[in-house]
């Protein structure tokens, strides 16, 4: 793969931080080394000295003085070594990518740490578009994606999905306008990529069969570009065996994978990873020593003194890490297994209350994974004035399709309604409201 020629000018030029680097040296050294080099803060200055975290099944992650010292400090922008070596093994074991075993330069797999899935993905946009460039997606999708790629000015491409993700044929039918001429002269006019959310995306629910992403992977290969996998919800499927990722079938070394832990082990630690050709994780590495320096490490705890309010940044990185060595790669397997059938049952209580109460206005198609249902209302061309006046006035909320366009003033006839934080009666309650917004809606007009 020719690499440079995806990666922007600004990226090109980045180039590896001096300071950045003595810090990563330092963290290797023996505890021999006397270094007068480094600016970082004495450790044992800072208030924090050690933590006892309770997890489920009465277990704990203890982090000790010499721990949590470390836990406080700098640390290395690709992440902390224990964690990264951790998250390596589980993208062989569960993906076994064909990219594992090969040499840097031929695209071998690379796993950095981020601020949260959505830090990858800014990073990764950012190393790729030069404006006027074309990018393809399948939209409606995540309304965070469209917010990074517009100020971009890249050219989006919607290609056609159902409720199984990216027709394929659709796909063929946009890529037909570039000729083997274009490809082999590496016109400019070329997508970049393409970039999907695979299983249960946001907001549609759909999940992509592993026909087709066979289909898209040959696509990928025969139009020369990358495929951006952004997989937040992979680990929420509902039904085994798990779908092969693109990640599983990148012989080239063109994906690049966002993961995310966001869905099951907390939000608010901001910890994912990105997973892909170590020439292009290691341009998003050189982007992070200059920005976030690294992904932090508790993550802005707050301490309230008298008169102020002061946010400490510890290393969530240490927690996270010694909660996954504490469990080894089956015990994480099996709390996602206890997670899965949490929102498994959500789902079906989102199904029954849906078919209760709105069968007659509106179809839906039930999610194979992730935590939303995707709700076209029949006989509404537009649903913002129906969320946001009628079904709002009711005290109910659920999400107009139109955020999820493209271009988000276009009209759009869908719902969005996430099943992961209400219960039962309450999506029983929601959705006998909205049908009762929906019946006062047309007897106004």
């Amino acid at each position: 793969m020719n690499y440079s020629r995806f990666i922007t000018t600004v990226s090109a030029a980045r180039k590896a931080s001096p300071i950045r680097l003595l810090t990563e040296l330092m963290q290797k050294s023996p505890p021999s080394l006397i270094s007068l080099a480094g600016g970082a803060p004495n450790p044992n200055v800072f208030p924090f000295k050690r933590a006892t975290i309770a997890i489920g099944h009465g277990t704990t992650v203890e982090i000790g003085e010499d721990l949590m010292k470390r836990a406080l400090q700098y640390s290395a922008s690709a992440g902390i070594p224990e964690l990264l070596s951790w998250l390596k093994a589980l993208q062989q074991n569960l993906h076994n990518p064909p990219t594992a075993n090969y040499s840097p330069e031929q695209g071998q797999m690379e796993v950095c740490v981020t601020t949260g899935s959505q830090e990858g993905l800014c990073k990764v946009f950012e190393m790729l578009i030069n404006p006027g460039d074309n990018i393809l997606l399948d939209a409606p999708t995540y309304s965070g994606t469209l917010a990074a790629l517009r100020p971009l000015g890249c050219n989006i491409i919607n290609v056609p999905s159902d409720q199984h993700g990216i027709i394929p044929k659709a796909l063929k039918e946009i890529l037909s306008t570039w000729s083997s001429e274009d490809v082999k002269n590496h016109s400019h006019h070329l997508p970049k990529f393409l970039y999907t959310i695979p299983n249960g995306c946001n907001p549609t629910g759909n999940s992509l069969t592993t026909e087709r992403k066979k289909e898209i992977y040959q696509l990928a290969r025969k139009y020369d570009f990358l495929i951006i996998e952004d997989d937040p919800y992979y680990f929420l499927q509902f039904e085994k065996p798990w779908a092969p990722t693109f990640l599983s079938m990148d012989v080239d070394g063109r994906v690049i994978r966002t993961d995310s832990f966001s869905k099951i082990l907390s939000s608010g630690l901001r910890i994912g990873f990105l997973t892909g050709p170590k020439p292009l994780i290691d341009r998003v590495i050189l982007h992070i020593q200059v920005s976030t320096m690294h992904t932090s490490t508790f993550t802005q705890a707050s301490t309230k003194l008298p008169t102020e309010l002061y946010l400490e940044k510890i290393t969530f990185q240490i927690m996270i890490s010694q909660l996954l060595h504490q469990w080894g790669e089956k015990g994480f397997l099996e709390h996602i297994d206890r997670v899965v059938e949490f929102y498994r049952t959500q789902r079906d209580a989102m199904l029954i209350a849906a078919d209760k109460w709105l069968k007659d206005l509106a179809e839906w198609y039930p999610p194979a994974a992730g935590m939303f249902l995707w709700i076209k209302i029949k006989g509404v061309s537009d649903t913002q004035q129906l969320i946001m006046e009628k079904a709002l006035q009711k005290e109910v909320l659920l999400v107009p399709g139109g955020a999820f366009n493209i271009d988000s003033s276009e009209p759009s006839s869908y719902v969005r309604a996430s099943f992961s934080l209400s219960s039962p009666a309450q999506m029983d309650l929601v959705s006998e409201i909205f049908l009762n917004s929906y019946q006062d809606s047309f007897s106004h007009n």
